[in-house]
């Protein structure tokens, strides 16, 4: 399951990823204007940031 979640922070964390989700909004006919996806790739990045800043690495010794 962990690689399962770290493979999608990953993916998470590349602009390409948003902007394939954002081409694949589109195609299902939800439009977004520029501001919207800027604001979702925003958050999308704020999000995972978040979440590696209390991730621990793999090669951190325990504390």
């Amino acid at each position: 399951m962990k690689k399962i979640i770290d493979y999608t922070l990953n993916r998470l964390a590349e602009a390409s990823t948003w902007r394939g989700i954002t081409f694949l909004i589109t195609a299902l006919g939800i439009g977004l204007n520029p501001e919207q996806v800027a604001a979702i790739t925003t958050l999308g990045l704020a999000v995972v940031g978040t979440i590696n800043v209390f991730k621990k690495d793999a090669h951190s010794p325990d504390a």
